[in-house]
């Protein structure tokens, strides 16, 4: 989000960090974008029964206190100065995607890691502003903030296949081998059903301190769920089954002055390569992707 929450005047240029988890140029232009029309709403018909895991113990500090985290940059690529990122994916084969935000400038891209090119986007409606998206076998799924609509694609193609619809806000979305995880900007988590769309469970987020709130864009990750926080540079890592948070990594520090002569603004952006162990990070509007190595402080 921006310090305005989404509505800032400016495009983004995500900046990607890859993370080890172990220890945890000139470009092309890009491709000319088809805006997609607003589609008719197609419900989602409620089930008979939707299950609900019961809410952790958020409400109460832990007396577990949190491992913190720094950082070592390992390598840098560049990245499109101009996408307000808002959620990005790998897929099995290591092709990146990439949503992006902000009314009228939303999109959904496929992008080339090395040089940070859109190699295929379509674009949203004016009136829908674009939230953190995941992949589902052969579709990606993707959010949108304020509007209670999220959208279906081909995967291959991005074909809209279908609009379906949310009671919350739409912030950050991922997913395990069984269910999707998605975040409304609140300290709950809500696990959906990857066909149906329908919530079968939610989780409350929490540390020492209490609920975590305001939990934006998500990455599965070993086991983990991984949230930027918005308007901070701390990247939380929870324990999906109780909602604790068992680790904080503070990325303070990775933009330079000159990395700043344009607009930035916060860090988001997660994404976990499976196939090599990297995880990526962006924030919206900087200029560069950042490969980092995780390490615990002592």
């Amino acid at each position: 989000m921006f310090g305005f929450k989404r509505s800032s005047p400016v495009g983004l240029t995500a900046v990607l960090v890859a993370i080890s988890v172990s220890g945890c140029g000139g470009s092309p232009p890009k491709p000319a974008a088809t805006p997609l029309p607003t589609p008719a709403p197609v419900s989602t018909p409620a089930p008979e029964q939707v299950i609900v895991s019961p809410v952790s113990p958020a409400a109460t500090p832990t007396s577990a206190v949190a491992q913190k985290y720094t950082y070592t940059v390992v390598n840098t690529y560049p990245h499109d100065r101009a996408a307000f990122t808002q959620g990005l994916v790998f897929d099995e084969a290591g092709q990146l995607y990439e949503g992006t935000g902000l009314y009228g400038k939303s999109s959904l891209r496929k992008v080339d890691l090395q040089t940070g090119d859109a190699l295929q986007q379509s674009n949203l409606a004016p009136n829908r502003f674009g939230e953190g998206i995941t992949i589902w076998g052969d579709k990606i799924i993707q959010l949108t903030w304020k509007s209670g609509a999220g959208y279906v694609y081909d995967k291959e193609s991005f074909e809209l296949l279908r609009q379906f619809h949310y009671p919350t806000e739409g912030w950050g979305i991922t997913r395990d081998d069984e269910k999707l995880i998605m975040s409304d900007g609140s300290s709950t988590l809500y696990f959906w059903d990857p066909e149906t769309l329908a919530e079968i469970g939610r989780v409350t987020v929490f540390d020492e301190n209490g609920p975590v709130i305001r939990l934006n864009e998500l990455e599965y990750v070993n086991g983990e769920v991984w949230a930027n926080v918005w308007q901070t540079s701390r990247i939380a890592r929870i324990n999906p089954q109780t909602g604790r948070v068992t680790g904080w990594i503070d990325m303070r520090g990775l933009l330079t002055a000159a990395d700043r002569s344009q607009p930035v603004d916060v860090l988001n952006g997660i994404v976990f390569n499976a196939q090599t162990g990297q995880l990526f990070v962006t924030g919206k509007l900087w200029p560069k992707l950042f490969e980092i190595e995780v390490i615990p402080v002592k």
